[in-house]
């Protein structure tokens, strides 16, 4: 099956639907530090370097093929952001609207932050979404998915919005249990990489951690900020909350380097109790120096990019490109999710539409 890339980014997308068997014949990505790793990558596939309503006509020459897929930018609707449906890049989702009309795939699937699928602020704009899509005549479900319920290191949950078109059997929320698996946690994900300088734990993040005058307690150590800068601390025995694509510098996660690799007692959560009873802050640059920040490596190991996956740019741009891009194998998920409805190979039992679960979600 064939397959269009939009708002491609590192590529991360593109490796879950390439383990899912599609060809993708065509990508689109105007950051020129994220085109250099795609291509790195993705050699296979043509990339059309651009903004997208500028890139139009060229990506109209592939209609036809079997899906169409992609996050478009998602500042306008982040939590971590303004939230303002206004924010120019909001309407980005409306030119992935455009070449799904031009294009007339069989499916399509767009990614976007939880709050554009969940939240009533956007209602209007989902609303508008599914209108233009119900009129190419697709049936839409929307999706909120947690990677971590899929196998992924990382509590990152993202909507995705999937079409098919009038006559094939949507995907509902039943169709992805054959795909739920544990996810490991960090500990076991990045012992194996080896400690940061080695062969294959090479690209290191330079940024001081210093302790917070002001710390602001959360219940959990892991939540909160007991550092300065956004960076929290991860812990090595559980996932990672979403990595952002704000990570390089002090916004990097931070881990405690003699907890993770020595199993001894997390400095973290024995300051975090030290604080919790009423202890005062330490000084700023109190904190022992085997606390540091999350590789580049292991960012990009967090988000299940393969280990051999090339990064162009400098670090900055390599952090930022491995925090916007949909986890691998959360995107092979949906791929085969899509793959199996297209090929009429949904299971009877998990086809079966629990109604209380996906009423609501469905747009026909």
């Amino acid at each position: 099956m064939k397959a269009i890339s939009l708002f491609s980014g590192a590529g991360g997308m593109d490796v879950g639907f390439k383990l899912a068997g599609f060809h993708v014949v065509a990508a689109n990505e105007m950051d020129k530090h994220a085109c250099e790793t795609f291509r790195a990558n993705h050699p296979e596939s043509t990339l059309i370097e651009g903004d997208i309503d500028a890139c139009g006509d060229e990506l109209h020459s592939y209609g036809g093929v079997d899906v169409v897929f992609g996050g478009p930018p998602c500042q306008g609707f982040s939590v971590a952001g303004k939230m303002d449906p206004s924010d120019p890049r909001s309407k980005l989702i409306f030119s992935f609207c455009n070449i799904v009309e031009k294009v007339k795939p069989k499916a399509f699937v767009m990614e976007n932050v939880k709050a554009l699928g969940a939240l009533t602020k956007f209602e209007e704009v989902r609303v508008a979404l599914l209108s233009r899509f119900q009129k190419a005549g697709y049936t839409v479900t929307i999706h909120i998915l947690n990677s971590k319920d899929f196998g992924v290191p990382q509590s990152r949950e993202r909507v995705f919005f999937i079409g098919v078109k009038d006559g094939i059997k949507p995907i509902y929320r039943p169709n992805f249990r054959k795909y739920v698996k544990a996810a490991p946690t960090l500990r076991e994900v990045l012992i194996p990489l080896g400690k940061p300088g080695t062969k294959l734990n090479d690209r290191i993040c330079n940024a001081k951690v210093t302790l917070a005058a002001k710390p602001i307690l959360r219940k959990s150590p892991y939540a909160g900020m007991l550092f300065n800068g956004q960076g929290r601390p991860l812990n090595p025995d559980g996932w990672a909350s979403t990595l952002p694509a704000s990570m390089g510098g002090n916004r990097t996660p931070i881990i405690d380097d003699n907890h993770l690799y020595y199993d001894k007692d997390s400095w973290v959560e024995g300051y975090h109790r030290h604080l919790m009873a009423g202890g005062k802050p330490q000084g700023m640059h109190d904190a022992p120096s085997y606390l540091r920040r999350l590789t580049i490596n292991e960012a990009a190991l967090l988000q299940t990019f393969p280990e051999n996956y090339i990064w162009c740019g400098p670090s900055s741009k390599v952090y930022s490109q491995i925090g916007n891009a949909v986890p691998c194998e959360l995107a092979n998920v949906v791929a085969c999710c899509v793959k199996n409805t297209l090929s009429g190979l949904q299971d009877t039992e998990t086809a079966i539409v629990d109604a209380g679960e996906n009423l609501e979600l469905a747009f026909a």
